[in-house]
């Protein structure tokens, strides 16, 4: 007969009271036929783990009865997973043998438990509600029979019920659901729902990942059929006579030579006390109007999507494309921030209209910048001949403010962004780091000009308004930042409450040295993730009090819905009645718009990383000179020159016992050698997993000598 330790253990510790009762006398209360230690003591740490007994020196006793807290799960990784507390905003670290297979999305009820570290951590008590199940995978042989190893639900192979009619091959990039639960994620079944090839084509996985999260390029005919039904340009000349006519002015727009969807121009003048700066924005809230099946669409979408050569819009080309693109020549609806500044740099006053624009010229980014560093070529001279005057004053102007960054103490964060080379055949042939040149900084600064005018109309007239807000660090997140610099032996000064001019500080220390990215990412780690909100409380990393998005409507949500905002006070509807109008609005239209960003950001990174290993599928064997950019006890992670980053596991190192501070160093203590985050590092490129997007690394030959 299996003998039940808990319920000795409980039964004990009741007939005790409140007195504690020590190990050796448990031990000896509960021993019973066919006794197993080793059960026993599982059962009395598990026990302790989950809050139902505690220890003091002076020996057992029953804890206090917790109420299971309802959570939703969030994330799942192979091993683990997290829960998000309905009720608070905090997430608990649940362990896999702990979550009851449960999936992302799924409502449940968790019971914290004592925890192997400092990080809370809980434990799944039931299942309350049943989320949707949707996941990606890959398909394997195992024995003769073709299963789906998820990519983050666990390792085993799930067997697949139902192959959806499509005949499968190993290796290929899938999505599935679950269609019968288990008590544990290897024992779900599953029904193939889509095929996209080769999990060994980056496209097929990006592919995937966008399907799964519910993306696509299509938009429904419904809507496809709104958009060609207001792109009607003959219509602009009957509008214009109710708008700010700017067509005389040397208004111009400047973007990638690629770029179809120009949705920002320019104009800049110079003024008695400073300069004039026109940022004119395409008024896609003319055309998309509140609750119309083109801003539903919008609303849901919440951002366009980039990644490898692909776009997915927030709007259809249509708009982006059509009406909505700011071609030279070509009589265009604006909603225009004219900006009044004076020598130092700083707003004086600034206005916004309703305006009819024609740019005079299609700037390109790479050719502004030949003029900007003197190169006119005779080509270039001709094509920019109407705005070139404009030129010098810009460059001023953005110099002004480029210092004025500097005064206030703006971290001068500089992350590493990559540009992958895309061949016909949709495979990725090289990745280099993407770079900017002045003109590039420049538009960026005029455009934050803009925002920030925005930002102060929305304050300044009381509306209802969606800002975006980057709140101050959490104390967690300075105390974290404070151990990595002592560890980096950094001079660094912070006080209780970290500013942007002590990050400043700290990076402009390390300027021009191998640790300069890796201090940019500690930093942009330790400060809070920008958001949007109705509260404008101020942007930390901008050293702004108000800023918001109102340059690309386009693209963004939040920026249309500032400009219906706008656009229906400037057109005479007091502030109070904006309000009533615009209040729930404005929430609903911040809360989506975060939602939608971080999932934009989480596909894109994503897919940038199944490109980047498919490149790095055919460096196998060859070596790279790298940074160390983290540790862990498993490895070091190692950054390359073009972007790409690796993992050098332990057992590629020379042996020993390795320990990590999982922070900055790891330590082989059998050796003394020590692998910190910084160190250079020569690597040779051993393998290239395209549908986890992982890269490993082993020590060059010469590295080992």
């Amino acid at each position: 007969m299996k003998t039940d330790y808990t319920k000795l253990i409980v039964s004990k510790l009741k007939r005790s009271g409140k007195k504690p009762v020590r190990y050796k006398e448990l031990l000896r209360d509960c021993r019973r036929k066919h006794f197993d230690i080793d059960k026993f003591n599982d059962t009395v740490n598990s026990m302790k783990r989950r809050g139902e007994i505690t220890e003091t020196k002076y020996g057992f006793s029953l804890g206090e009865k917790k109420k299971d807290i309802k959570c939703e799960v969030v994330r799942i990784n192979r091993t683990f997973g997290f829960v998000k507390d309905m009720q608070e905003d905090k997430e608990y670290f649940v362990a896999g043998k702990y979550l009851l297979g449960a999936l992302p999305g799924d409502i449940v009820t968790v019971k914290l438990i004592k925890g192997r570290g400092e990080s809370p951590e809980g434990e799944i008590t039931q299942i309350l509600e049943e989320n949707y199940s949707r996941f990606m995978g890959e398909i394997v042989d195992e024995f003769g029979e073709l299963k789906i190893v998820p990519d983050n639900l666990c390792r085993s192979a799930l067997t697949i019920e139902d192959a959806g009619g499509l005949k499968l091959h190993e290796g290929d990039k899938v999505i599935a659901e679950v269609t019968r639960r288990g008590k544990r994620h290897s024992e779900h079944r599953c029904r193939v729902t889509a095929s996209y090839g080769s999990s060994m084509r980056a496209a097929s996985c990006a592919l995937c990942v966008v399907e799964v999260n519910g993306l696509t390029p299509v938009f429904p005919p419904q809507v496809i059929m709104e958009a060609r039904s207001i792109s009607d340009t003959s219509r602009i000349a009957a509008e214009a006579a109710n708008r700010l006519d700017l067509r005389d002015k040397p208004i111009f727009t400047i973007d990638g030579a690629d770029t179809k969807d120009i949705d920002d121009a320019i104009s800049i003048e110079k003024t008695k006390n400073g300069y004039e700066l026109g940022v004119h924005i395409a008024d896609v809230s003319h055309y998309v109007l509140p609750k119309s099946e083109l801003d539903n669409e919008a609303f849901k979408r919440g951002t366009s999507v980039y990644y490898a050569n692909r776009v997915i819009p927030m709007l259809p080309k249509e708009l982006s494309n059509g009406i909505c693109s700011l071609n030279p020549n070509e009589d265009r609806l604006a909603f225009s921030c004219i900006a009044q500044l004076d020598k130092q740099g700083h707003i004086t006053s600034y206005k916004f209209a309703k305006t009819v624009i024609r740019s005079r010229v299609k700037g390109v980014y790479s050719e502004i910048n030949e003029m900007l560093e003197g190169y006119n070529s005779r080509s270039n001279s001709e094509k920019y001949a109407e705005v070139k005057d404009c030129f010098p004053v810009m460059l001023e102007l953005a110099n002004i403010l480029k210092e004025g960054r500097i005064k206030r103490g703006c971290p001068d964060l500089e992350t590493s962004e990559s540009k992958l080379i895309i061949d016909e055949t949709d495979k990725c042939v090289d990745v280099v780091p993407r770079t900017r040149g002045r003109s590039e900084e420049m538009i960026e600064d005029f455009m934050l000009v803009a925002n920030e005018c925005a930002a102060r109309f929305g304050y300044d007239n009381e509306l209802p308004f969606v800002y975006r807000i980057h709140e101050e660090p959490s104390e967690e997140k300075t105390q974290g930042l404070r151990e990595s610099l002592v560890k980096l032996n950094i001079d660094y000064k912070l006080g209780e409450k970290t500013t942007p001019q002590d990050i400043s500080a700290i990076i402009e220390k390390v300027k021009g040295s191998t640790l300069a990215p890796i201090v940019n990412n500690i930093a942009l780690r330790s400060m809070s993730k920008a958001r949007y909100s109705t509260e404008p409380v101020g942007h930390f990393g901008l050293v702004l009090d108000d800023y918001a998005h109102f340059t690309s409507p386009i693209r963004r949500y939040p920026d249309l819905a500032i400009h219906r905002i706008m656009s229906e006070f400037l057109s005479g509807t007091k502030a109070s009645d904006c309000a009533q109008k615009y209040s729930k609005f404005s929430y609903a239209a911040a809360d989506q718009a975060t939602k939608t960003e971080l999932k934009a950001m989480e596909v894109e990174r994503s897919c940038e990383d199944c490109y980047k290993a498919e490149y790095m599928l055919t460096q196998i064997g060859e070596e790279f000179d790298g940074v160390i950019t983290g540790v862990a006890d498993f490895g070091v992670f190692v950054g390359l020159e073009n972007t790409c980053e690796g993992l050098l596991h332990v057992d590629e190192l020379e042996a020993g016992n390795y320990i990590s501070d999982n922070m900055i160093s790891l330590k082989n203590y059998s050796t003394g050698t020590t692998y910190t985050v910084g160190d250079r590092i020569r690597v040779m490129v051993t393998n290239a997993n395209v549908n986890s997007g992982k890269i490993d690394f082993a020590l060059a030959p010469q590295s080992k000598d």
